[in-house]
């Protein structure tokens, strides 16, 4: 009866860190995309990059075409928002965030510019992986 009651104590122990090791996780991922939102909203390209893997590994897909990396992907930003007009105000609207793995997330939501180069939104998915004990954008999806 002692070794049932123990492994009983023991599985429930690790039920609880799990479920707050997932909460400690959504709230890191989560403040990662508030502060890319700032660093956007501040035409700060580099700073929202802090959110992404800086890695030749990383995978952006975007209208049709892949591209590979985190210098690749901070070029096409700042090719496509050269000026505060253009990055404008970034808000995001999370529809999921999923747990892959204790290492991985995919999030889905929706983006929001409002921009004096004209308001435009759309949709992404993320994948989030823990490297190194920090979360980051692995690969991106968005249209």
């Amino acid at each position: 009866m002692k070794a049932l009651l123990s492994i009983f104590v023991l599985l429930f122990l690790s039920s609880c860190s799990q479920t707050a090791s997932s909460e400690s996780d959504l709230a890191a991922i989560r403040t990662i995309l508030e502060e890319q939102q700032a660093a956007w909203s501040n035409h700060d390209l580099e700073g929202f990059m802090q959110g992404y893997w800086k890695s030749d590994s990383l995978t952006y897909y975007s209208r049709g075409k892949v591209s590979q990396g985190w210098q690749a992907t901070l070029d096409k930003y700042k090719k496509g928002y050269p000026t505060p007009a253009e990055t404008g105000n970034l808000k995001f609207k999370i529809a999921k965030i999923e747990e892959i793995n204790k290492d991985a997330y995919w999030v889905m939501g929706e983006y929001h510019l409002t921009r004096q180069a004209g308001d435009t939104n759309g949709t992404f998915m993320i994948v989030f992986k823990r490297i190194n004990g920090e979360w980051k954008i692995v690969a991106d999806s968005s249209c």
